[in-house]
């Protein structure tokens, strides 16, 4: 493991309550900073192998299926000719991401871009032989996946946003 590298195990504590709420946290600083500068800042991920790479970060809107709000999630994203891809890791952890079960449940929203901010999209979940594809174009982009997908025993969905 170098000095900005995750760790090849599972981290101790990983399944915690905490650690999603530090999730959650870090998100909300890195949509804030993203809205705050168009962009500018939060539009990359340099954490693990972002570092040395940073892959390009989107804000997804999704509405919550319970409360009926809507929340912002920065992920990392691919664009793969006019959809973007996106990756439900959530670093690893059991469970999906809530933003992953609000998409499933109201799938048209918006995801906004460095230079695009309102751009329309249908999501739906890579399935088979697209989502073998992808996840090797996602792991290419941001290598940590699958150290994620190690830690995790669930298979870890791919969302394709496409547009609408």
């Amino acid at each position: 493991m170098g000095r900005f590298s995750l760790p090849d195990e599972k981290p101790p504590g990983l399944d915690k309550p905490g650690t999603v709420t530090f999730i959650k946290a870090m998100s909300k600083v890195n949509t804030a900073a993203f809205k705050l500068t168009n962009g500018r800042i939060g539009a990359k991920w340099r954490i693990g192998e972002g570092f040395k790479k940073p892959p390009p970060i989107l804000l997804l809107e999704h509405i919550g299926r319970k409360s009926g709000k809507t929340f912002t999630a920065p992920l990392v994203y691919l664009a793969d000719g006019p959809n973007l891809i996106v990756v439900a890791s959530q670093g690893g952890l059991p469970k999906n991401p809530q933003w992953f079960a609000n998409l499933v449940t109201s799938p048209d929203t918006v995801v906004h871009l460095r230079k695009d901010k309102n751009r329309k999209v249908h999501a739906r979940v890579a399935e088979g032989q697209e989502r073998e594809q992808l996840w090797a174009k996602m792991v290419e982009l941001y290598a940590d996946y699958n150290k994620y997908a190690t830690w995790t025993d669930r298979e870890i969905p791919i969302v394709v946003l496409e547009p609408r």
